[in-house]
């Protein structure tokens, strides 16, 4: 296309902290925060124990965007982990990462989310049986795909209206919850007695289900090049973010015992059920469009970002050169944002064929979970490429540097490590699955060693010594 340029580091900075941070907060935010304190509550020995959960996860997301708020203020290149990766370890290494966010992760977790709110949709507005949940989840992913391609003006507006929606939502929950505190308990609010034994080992399964409630805290990096300032904005957005998040994610949890007890909390949907108590007959619908905003704002978040990964992986394999071309009028990587549009709504037909059993969310479900091993192998590489580049380009000036430094790095990689080996073990055969379809990329990656593609890091500009 002559529209089109190849040079995606030329994308113009039109992105401050605040938009950085509400794409972020919008991946982060999905519909876990609705689905899954119940089972925390029912789970957990105690109120206390419960909300410490909610605070370590944050706590270690918090550690990790630390980690990444160096690496991105260093490296100001879109990207995230790929840059990071091939800077430290090579172009084999980010190679295989990019390989899997393009062909699985990535469609896949769009995919989840998009059915998600085709679930909800279908749900909420009655919708005949007639029309299937993958329609709707197609539908959703082509039109936000459309916006995101005409303009990044557009799309970032989308993402803050959605952001900002989502947390004028959370919000209302903290106060139905002050509202509801005291309140006689319905026969409808009531969950199911904790069975003896449900409670032991409830932590670690605890503690995987929260932190992928908080998957998303290293979003901002996917954006650095369009970022203004990105040495200053890009640790703030990720800092503030993910603390931002955690404060949330707490609070509403918080808001949930207020209103409910420890007993009531334990509820499949205890959000629904706090604000039908505040608003009977109503605050079920509320609780389902907010889930669909949520929803909808994790699908764009996630669209915007991962385009930016894909450009910056075309841009360094020839192979994939393609994908970094971005339109000139638009300015917006046009070639990645249509590839990523037609892989997920592929992945998303896909689903419909598989048996009765694996079809909707569960299938998808399945799909992530094959990666989950791959996915958490990479962000322990991440953490382990901070300490090789502090050794490389001891050099560079670092505008941000994790505090703490080493424990905090080692912490967030001993972090990643627990949860690289926890998913091997929840699943044997996916994660035989999830390295097979890695692998799969090698042969590709030996058809561009035409051109090296080893990451540069971007000097500092200096200034020409007096004659």
């Amino acid at each position: 296309m002559a529209d089109d340029r190849r040079d995606p580091s030329a994308a113009t900075p039109r992105l401050g902290v605040w938009d950085a941070a509400s794409i972020m907060i919008g991946v982060i935010i999905g519909v876990g925060i609705f689905e899954l304190p119940g089972n925390i509550f029912k789970n957990a020995p105690g109120p206390a124990i419960a909300i410490a959960a909610w605070v370590l996860g944050g706590a270690l997301a918090f550690v990790g965007a630390l980690v990444f708020a160096e690496l991105g203020s260093t490296y100001p290149r879109s990207g995230g982990e790929y840059v990071y990766l091939s800077r430290a370890f090579g172009s084999l290494v980010g190679y295989l990462f990019a390989w899997g966010q393009l062909v699985v992760i990535r469609p896949g977790s769009i995919a989840a989310m998009a059915f998600v709110f085709a679930k909800h949709a279908h749900k909420l507005f009655g919708f005949s049986d007639d029309l299937p949940l993958s329609g709707i989840a197609v539908a959703v992913v082509v039109v936000l795909t459309l916006i995101n391609l005409r303009d990044v003006q557009l799309g970032k507006n989308t993402q803050n209206f959605m952001t900002v929606a989502k947390l004028a939502g959370m919000a209302g929950i903290c106060l139905a919850g002050a509202f509801a505190r005291g309140r006689p308990a319905t026969a409808t609010m009531a969950a199911d007695p904790t069975e003896p034994g449900d409670t032991e080992l409830w932590f670690a399964g605890a503690m995987i289900a929260i932190l992928w409630t908080y998957s998303g805290w290293n979003e901002a990096a996917y954006i650095a090049a369009e970022v203004h300032d990105p040495r200053r904005n890009l640790p703030l957005a990720l800092i503030f973010g993910t603390l931002g998040v955690t404060a949330i994610y707490v609070a509403v949890n918080l808001a949930y015992l207020a209103g409910l007890g420890f007993e009531g909390a334990k509820t499949e949907w205890a959000a629904s059920a706090l604000c039908e108590r505040v608003w009977p007959g109503y605050g079920a619908r509320a609780i389902g469009t907010l889930i669909l905003i949520s929803a909808l704002g994790a699908i764009n978040g996630m669209i915007f970002t991962t385009a930016r990964i894909l450009s910056e992986f075309g841009s360094d394999h020839r192979v994939f050169r393609p994908l970094s071309l971005w339109s000139k009028s638009w300015r917006t990587p046009l070639r990645a944002l249509l590839a990523q549009g037609v892989l997920t709504c592929g992945m998303i037909v896909s689903v419909g064929y598989l048996p009765s059993a694996a079809r909707g969310i569960e299938g998808l479900w399945a799909i992530i979970a094959l990666t989950s091993p791959i996915f958490w192998f990479f962000f322990l590489l991440t953490g382990i490429a901070l300490f090789v580049l502090r050794g490389r380009d001891a050099h560079l000036p670092r505008p941000f540097r994790v505090p703490l430094y080493p424990f905090l790095p080692l912490l967030f990689c001993a972090w990643c490590g627990y949860m690289f080996v926890g998913s091997i073990i929840e699943q044997k055969l996916l994660s035989l699955i999830g390295l097979a379809i890695t692998v799969a990329g090698l042969p590709l990656y030996f058809v561009a060693r035409g051109k090296p593609s080893v990451i540069q890091p971007l000097e500092p500009v200096k200034t020409a010594s007096p004659t």
